[in-house]
């Protein structure tokens, strides 16, 4: 495969669909998969093969070993997408995976962020960029200046802006998105229902349902699904 195409930028979309993507599941952007070891010992002996293959490719996943799972993400970091890079090195781990006999479980990934409403983003984003010993990310809002936080180890919940025309006092001022995997996301919907949630409206699902708990603390349920018609939370 040229370098060329290895880096050609892919949607979401793009991404989830391609072949031999099974155990891969496309959140905020990144391709992300979990796999259940049952042991340090397994996990560490994946990690190392993972490692070598990522060598091999000269293209490198972010990797969370713990006792029971790996968990992996992909991104090319060199240009902050998915690209044919990512699919390749995908399906040498799926690969690997199998040959050890260490199952996927694509249901498990999640991405939670954390939506802070102002009227005034420049005045609040230092706030929470002190609290949280966060940095600003590399994207800017509108006007040029930053509109969102990110850990500096990419560790913590990456903390977005969103800028409000008034004074919203009726309705708490800081929500969740949880982004799920697409095939996931209409489960985790009921669920919420059913465990006492409302749903407030899924005019813009499958990107995201808008719910809240029995006191009206807000959350959204995201995907990748239908990004290009709805950019952002409803205000």
């Amino acid at each position: 495969m040229s370098n060329e195409l290895e880096l050609q930028e892919l949607t979401a979309g793009e991404a989830q669909e391609r072949e031999g993507l099974a155990d891969w599941r496309v959140l905020r952007g990144r391709l992300h998969a979990t796999f259940r070891t049952g042991s340090m010992v397994r996990g560490a002996e994946l990690v190392e093969r993972v490692v070598a293959a990522a060598e091999a490719l000269d293209h490198h996943p972010d990797i969370d070993l713990r006792y029971f799972r790996v968990h992996l993400v992909l991104v090319t970091h060199r240009n902050g997408s998915l690209t044919e890079a990512d699919v390749a090195l995908a399906r040498h781990i799926s690969a690997i995976a199998a040959e050890l006999g260490i199952p996927a479980a694509p249901a498990e990934p999640l991405e939670v962020d954390i939506a802070i409403d102002a009227l005034d983003i420049p005045a609040v984003l230092p706030f929470w960029q002190a609290v949280l010993g966060y940095r600003p990310v590399s994207e800017a809002g509108p006007g040029g200046e930053p509109d969102a936080l990110e850990h500096r180890s990419a560790l913590g919940p990456y903390v977005w802006f969103q800028q409000m025309d008034a004074p919203r006092p009726q309705r708490n001022r800081i929500h969740l998105d949880v982004e799920v995997p697409h095939d996931e996301a209409e489960a985790r919907v009921a669920a919420a229902l059913a465990a006492g949630g409302r749903l407030l409206t899924d005019r813009w699902a499958p990107s995201y349902w808008v719910l809240a708990d029995p006191e009206g603390n807000e959350a959204c349920i995201c995907t990748w699904q239908g990004r290009d018609a709805a950019a952002q939370s409803p205000d």
